[in-house]
């Protein structure tokens, strides 16, 4: 079994509340769980109005199957407009 991590810390430049905020960043997890079938959380930034911080984590049989869909998520990320990656940090366990 082969379990991958992934923390992404995020730039959210149109928000100009918490409110706003939360609104895009759960559009955003939601579209992530649904396509990818991953786990995924804001871990971070809770306060911040412009920043976020959220973690993925993929849980499956072999290493190769379970990087790619971690990659996918990353380029999910990448082609959002709403959100700018800032960096991410990837583990397997």
């Amino acid at each position: 079994m082969t379990v991958v991590v992934c923390a992404i810390e995020l730039h959210l430049p149109a928000p100009s509340s918490l409110k706003e905020k939360r609104q895009i960043l759960k559009s955003v997890i939601e579209r992530i769980q649904h396509r990818y079938n991953v786990s995924i959380a804001e871990i971070g930034d809770h306060e911040l109005w412009q920043r976020a911080a959220i973690g993925v984590a993929c849980v499956g049989r072999d290493r190769q199957p379970t990087l790619r869909v971690i990659d996918q998520v990353m380029n999910f990320i990448r082609q959002n407009p709403a959100v700018e990656l800032i960096r991410h940090e990837t583990q397997i366990v």
